[in-house]
C-alpha cells in the first residue's frame, strides 16, 4: 500500500509519543525504536483512510506491540548477569524523550515498573505518563473501562512504598558532585553524611564488564564501596555532566572510551539509589 507524504507526516507527529510509550514499558532505546518501527511498519499495511483518530490507532499499536515485548523481555532479564538497570537515555539532547512529559522516567522508577505485570505497566504508562482517560486505556488494551480503572488503582499502590518525594534537579546535582568529590578523596565520613541509612547501590555491567553482582545496602557499606569504586575505575577519567532521563547524572569515559553512566535518587534523608551503568551496550552517550 502506498504511503503518502501525509501519511508519514502523520507518523512522524507522534512518533516522539509512540517512543515515549515503548521506552517506558521496555526500559531499553534499542527494544523501543524496534517497537516504534514494527508500528510504522503496521501504519503502512492499515487502510489509513478508515483511521479516523490516526494517533490513537498508532498509540494503541505501540502499547500492544511493547505489551508482547515485555512479556519476552521480562523471560531474558531473569538471565541477565548481575542487576539490571534500565538503558539511561540522554533526555537533554534526545528529542524523543525531550518532547514528552518526565512521569515515569527515571532510573528508579522504572526499576519499579518491573514489579508491575505488563499489562498494569502499560495503564500506568498511558495514565500517568501521557493522561490517557480510562477509556481510551480501555480502548487500547480491550479491557472495560472498570477493569482499566482497577488496573491502574493495583499499580499506584504496587509502586507507592518505593517512592519518596524527591529532591530538585539542583540539589541532585550537587549532591552528586559531592558524593563523587569525596569519594575521589576517600572522606568516608562526608559520604555517609549525604546517604540514606537505607541507601542501596546497583552496578549493571551485564557480565560484559567487572561491576558488583549483587545490590550494596546500607549507609556505610555504600560509602566504603564508593571510595573503593574511585580508586580502582576512576583514576584519569573525565566527568561530563548530562541529563540521563530528566535527572542529573554523569558520563564517565577515559580518553573517549565509556567507563559508566552514574546517577542517584535523592530525598530529605539522602541518596537513596545510586546507580551505575557500565554496560557498553547501555551506554550510547558519547564524549
Amino acid at each position: 500500500m502506498v504511503v503518502s507524504q501525509a501519511d508519514t507526516d502523520v507518523f512522524e507527529a507522534v512518533r516522539p509519543r509512540l517512543f515515549g510509550i515503548a521506552y517506558r514499558m521496555l526500559g531499553t532505546r534499542h527494544e523501543a525504536e524496534e517497537i516504534v518501527q514494527e508500528a510504522w511498519l503496521r501504519w503502512q499495511g492499515t487502510d489509513r483512510a478508515a483511521v479516523r483518530e490516526p494517533a490513537a490507532f498508532l498509540a494503541t499499536a505501540t502499547t500492544r506491540l511493547a505489551i508482547n515485548e515485555a512479556q519476552s523481555a521480562r523471560a531474558r532479564r531473569e538471565t541477565y548477569i548481575g542487576p539490571w538497570l534500565p538503558e539511561p537515555v540522554d533526555t537533554g539532547a534526545d528529542p524523543l524523550l525531550g518532547a514528552v512529559t518526565g512521569e515515569a522516567l527515571e532510573l528508579g522508577v522504572l526499576m519499579l515498573l518491573e514489579k508491575l505485570t505488563p499489562t498494569e505497566r502499560a495503564t500506568y504508562v498511558l495514565r500517568e505518563a501521557f493522561d490517557y482517560s480510562y477509556g481510551e486505556i480501555a480502548d487500547a488494551l480491550e479491557l472495560s473501562e472498570a477493569n482499566a480503572r482497577q488496573l491502574s488503582s493495583r499499580a499506584r499502590k504496587k509502586l507507592e512504598g518505593g517512592r519518596r518525594a524527591k529532591a530538585d534537579a539542583d540539589a541532585h546535582r550537587r549532591l552528586l558532585d559531592a558524593i563523587v568529590a569525596a569519594a575521589q578523596v576517600g572522606d568516608v565520613k562526608a559520604l555517609e553524611q549525604m546517604l540514606a541509612e537505607d541507601v542501596v547501590t546497583y552496578a549493571d555491567g551485564g557480565g560484559v564488564v567487572n561491576a558488583a553482582r549483587k545490590p550494596i545496602l546500607g549507609r556505610e557499606r555504600v560509602a566504603k564501596a564508593l571510595v573503593g569504586l574511585a580508586a580502582k575505575f576512576w583514576q584519569g577519567v573525565t566527568f561530563v555532566a548530562l541529563d540521563a532521563n530528566g535527572q542529573p547524572a554523569l558520563f564517565v569515559h577515559r580518553e573517549g572510551e565509556p567507563v559508566v553512566v552514574a546517577s542517584i535518587t535523592a530525598s530529605e534523608a539522602g541518596v537513596e539509589q545510586i546507580f551505575f551503568v557500565a554496560n557498553p551496550e547501555k551506554m550510547v552517550v558519547t564524549p
